[in-house]
């Protein structure tokens, strides 16, 4: 495929056909992903193949604490587990949410779960000291985890980022032999999309480009 179709078809599949994903094509997929950059080019990325159903199960449901909030906050109109604006959920609301399918039953229900990790020994967390929560660490992780779902668009595959799990990261640290160096970045259900959409809705260029400050004039070309 040419790569602006990929880049503008790849969407976020949580819904697979019978069809398994091959090794072969996640070979050749994990062999173009790698290419990602990563700060320093330290290359602390790692992916856990996962195809075992009993894993698969624990790492849907490991998504289900983290979902009561996120379903509740946005039950509420709020921006769900965000660090600027604190909730206003009740423990007792969030306890009492019921969890949707959508959130838990991907992971299960895939051919193949992928584990995408980072080993924090050598990502150079720059914004460590600032008064927010840090995202360059991210950095040296997501543009591989990115390329790969590029990569499975274009091998007629389809996945999504999920991190709800990553809540109950030392739980799944100790079920997947993952050492507490290593954090988890995403949970990707991965297989062939039942449906797959050729439009995908986002903002447009004027609307998040802009030219010399942040309220600088709109980017039109």
């Amino acid at each position: 495929m040419d790569l602006y179709d990929v880049m503008r078809t790849t969407f976020a599949c949580r819904q697979f056909t019978d069809d398994d994903v091959p090794d072969a094509a996640l070979a050749r997929m994990f062999d173009n992903a790698r290419f990602a950059p990563s700060g320093g080019n330290r290359q602390g990325n790692f992916v856990i193949v996962v195809r075992d159903q009993a894993t698969k199960e624990l790492l849907g449901e490991a998504a289900r604490p983290a979902g009561k909030l996120y379903t509740a906050q946005n039950k509420a109109g709020e921006s769900p587990w965000n660090t600027i604006h604190p909730t206003k959920v009740t423990p007792e609301t969030e306890a009492a949410t019921e969890v949707p399918p959508h959130l838990t039953e991907p992971a299960k229900k895939a051919p193949v779960v992928l584990v995408f990790c980072v080993d924090l020994q050598v990502v150079a967390s720059t914004d460590k000291n600032l008064d927010r929560v840090g995202v360059i660490s991210g950095g040296s992780i997501y543009p591989f985890v990115w390329n790969t779902l590029l990569a499975a668009r274009n091998e007629g595959f389809g996945g999504t980022i999920t991190t709800l799990a990553v809540a109950q990261e030392p739980m799944l640290q100790k079920a997947l032999n993952i050492p507490s160096h290593v954090a988890i970045a995403a949970i990707v259900p991965l297989g062939k999309p039942e449906k797959q959409l050729s439009k995908l809705r986002r903002r447009p260029v004027d609307d998040i480009v802009r030219r010399e400050k942040f309220d600088g004039e709109a980017f039109k070309g």
